[in-house]
């Protein structure tokens, strides 16, 4: 730390009559006891040799990563799509994905502006086939006397493809969909007509007359539609559809379980939970079915413990009671079949294999079903009956690891260096007493390495002089020097390590609404140059003007994130990634400052020289688009704005200029050429894009860019 004296020949600013410097603070020596330890990863440490496997570490990937991602030798992170069955030569290098999207279609690329969701149906299928498998092998170990089938919740994420994928992949082991409303039920229904004949199309939700009379008319076109009821006034609406369209119903019901988790989550069950019957309600259910002879619909049991369960023991506990509860249904005289365990099939999202936290689980698919099917055959063969078919609602664990978010870092700010400047001594010299006690002390606290008393007496000095700032007693300079004094004396003792602002090319609020709403944490992190050492820590502040657009809170605890120096970057961008956010973010993602959502490729294993195949890609929502979606006509507003032009007189090109701006993604551009009205002249991801030096004069022209606004 510098020494104050040097400044002692100083000229009072202007404005300030000041008398001369005449040593009355103390003057600081050089700490003692060196700068003591920062706290930061040890791995940080700039002395020490860099490596992907320090990387790997840094970042928890092969905690949160494994089976599915890793660094490869590259520096990159790469994909198994297969999981631990996948062979090297199969392994995808995300890097090699993200310059096949984003490259212009001159240079055999896709022209995709970012950011850039990147989905893997390879992963999708061995994340169901090895719950299956799971579930298999304990049913055998078990010596249980049914099997599982299993049924995918569409509202973890609804779109097309995955659920067209989960129907087919789940075909041979009778996998079906789980609706929770008069859309998903329709997608589910047409979906699941090429899907097994045995698969459940479990219908959960609040339900209408028109809901029920769908899940009815599923039942006759050879749909295994089973009506769950969710609330207890739901039983009429069955009683009296089902009557009037002539169609039997399979009824199941939701009980409200007592057992329940702590946590976010677990607010989602127990008796308070927003579902489900009370054992009262569920006595009432099976009497009114007795009066109207139709005890024998009732042929499953629903319950959900609450999604991320963190152990098998409480999942234990909750399989037991909702087994007993079956077990008395049967007694009953109700024809049960299947016990509908709901979802709950947590995800690793820190690595860290802990049942302790929102974050993690504390067991494997394994372990999960393993626990599944024997709660469930203790119980059925203590009481004498028949073992049920075991039906999960596993969304969650299904689709998360199989959708990458890629996005890039446009810029960073860079540490304020700190001058205290010829007139530094004068302004702290007019502190009021009480704030040149507080500096006397700061700076013998500091001389003696008591870093903790430091610590107090910054924030003390710095409290005060505020307060007396907003009194009118100091002016700006004084603050300034206290200011710059502080963080010089926390910098040099460790308590101050400056933290950078990167700015992503991204919406929280369309992407990662997860982390904005309930504070859920994803695995972060760049998807390059891990073979490099991470310079800086810094937080990452997105595209939307609202002050809640950052994310400063990372997995393992961090407040920041390790990253690399933007100017180390040699030749294209600065990628990060991130991960096992397949389920829910699309769906609940907003628009935000009329963000839409990313472009999105489909990618797959295949033999060619990257190991991959693109299937599909799709640019992400154009400005038009989303101001569509807010009850604006495009294609008036052009008009308006292009007729505005031609009263200014105003060359036409700027018509174009605006056409553009509609055709293309809200995100930004940058690495484009620009031409003197602002246009991008030489880019592939906006069907608006034309080519350089091409001119704008005639009307046929500007209605063609235009083209992409029609409906």
């Amino acid at each position: 730390m510098p020494a104050l004296a040097c400044v002692d020949a100083a000229v009072p600013p202007p404005g300030y009559a000041f008398p001369t410097w005449d040593g009355s603070l103390p003057v600081p020596e050089p700490f003692s006891g060196g700068t003591p330890a920062t706290g930061h990863h040890p791995l940080l440490h700039p002395t020490s040799p860099w490596s992907t496997e320090l990387s790997a570490s840094l970042y928890k990937v092969d905690g949160w990563g494994a089976p599915y991602f890793y660094i490869n030798s590259a520096g990159n992170m790469s994909v198994r799509p297969h999981g631990a069955a996948t062979m090297p030569h199969q392994e995808i290098d995300l890097m090699k994905v993200v310059k096949k999207a984003v490259e212009s279609k001159s240079s055999s690329g896709l022209g995709l502006p970012l950011p850039l969701i990147i989905r893997f149906p390879d992963v999708l299928k061995d994340r169901l086939e090895s719950l299956n498998a799971a579930f298999e092998f304990a049913v055998q170990a078990n010596g249980y006397g049914s099997h599982y089938q299993g049924v995918y919740p569409v509202k973890c994420n609804q779109d097309r493809y995955i659920v067209e994928d989960l129907v087919e992949f789940g075909a041979p082991f009778r996998f079906g969909l789980e609706a929770g409303s008069k859309p998903e039920l329709l997608l589910a229904m047409s979906c699941l007509t090429k899907g097994s004949p045995d698969a459940f199309l479990v219908c959960n939700g609040y339900k209408d007359e028109e809901y029920v009379a769908l899940a009815l008319i599923s039942r006759t076109i050879g749909l295994n539609t089973v009506i769950v009821l969710e609330q207890e006034e739901e039983l009429d609406t069955v009683i009296e559809t089902s009557r009037r369209i002539g169609v039997r119903p399979v009824i199941g019901l939701r009980a409200k379980l007592r057992t329940k988790h702590s946590g976010h989550f677990g607010s989602t069950s127990g008796e308070k939970g927003k579902f489900g019957l009370t054992t009262a309600q569920v006595l009432s259910v099976v009497t009114k079915l007795r009066q109207v002879e139709m005890l024998d619909c009732l042929q499953l049991l629903h319950f959900h413990i609450g999604s991320q369960i963190p152990s098998t023991a409480l999942l234990a506990d909750g399989v037991s009671e909702a087994a007993q509860i079956y077990c008395e249904l049967t007694r009953l005289g109700a024809s049960m079949q299947v016990i509908d365990v709901g979802g709950g099939l947590g995800v690793d999202y820190d690595g860290t294999h802990s049942g302790d936290s929102d974050l993690s689980i504390g067991y494997g698919l394994d372990e999960y079903a393993a626990t599944i099917v024997h709660t469930v055959r203790f119980v059925c063969d203590q009481k004498g009956v028949r073992h049920p078919v075991l039906c999960s609602e596993s969304g969650r664990a299904l689709v998360s690891h199989h959708s990458v978010l890629i996005f890039e870092a446009l810029s960073a700010s860079q540490p304020a260096s700190i001058e205290l400047g010829q007139n530094f001594v004068y302004y702290l010299d007019q502190l009021t007493d009480d704030a040149r006690a507080d500096y006397r002390n700061l700076m013998a606290s500091a001389v003696q390495g008591d870093y903790d008393t430091c610590n107090v007496y910054i924030e003390q000095l710095k409290r005060r002089c505020a307060e007396q700032f907003k009194d009118g007693m100091l002016g700006l300079e004084h603050l300034a020097a206290v200011d710059n004094l502080c963080e010089l004396v926390a910098r040099e003792i460790g308590a101050s390590k400056p933290v950078r602002a990167y700015n992503i090319n991204l919406s929280l609020f369309t992407s990662i609404p997860d982390f904005w709403a309930i504070g859920q944490l994803f695995p972060i992190l760049p998807i390059h140059h891990l073979d490099k050492r991470p310079g800086v820590d810094g937080v990452l502040l997105d595209l939307t003007c609202d002050s809640d657009g950052k994310v400063d809170r990372f997995i393992d605890g961090r407040s920041s994130l390790p990253l690399h120096e933007l100017s180390n970057i040699d030749g294209g961008g600065y990628y990060l990634g991130m991960f096992l956010g397949g389920a829910y973010q699309e769906a609940l993602g907003g628009l935000h400052n009329l963000f839409g959502g990313p472009s999105v490729v489909r990618v797959s294993q295949s033999d060619s020289p990257h190991c991959f195949t693109v299937t599909r890609a799709v640019p992400g929502p154009s400005c038009a688009d989303v101001l569509r979606a807010m009850q604006y006509e495009p294609e008036l507003m052009f008009d308006s704005l292009k007729r505005r032009i031609e009263e200014y007189s105003i060359n036409n090109s700027k018509a174009c200029t605006i056409s553009n701006a509609f055709c293309s993604m809200p995100y930004l551009v940058y690495g484009t050429h620009l031409s003197g009205d602002g246009m991008v002249s030489d880019s592939e991801g906006s069907s608006a894009v034309t080519e350089e030096g091409s001119g704008y004069d005639d009307d046929d022209e500007e209605w063609e860019m235009m083209r992409c606004l029609s409906v």
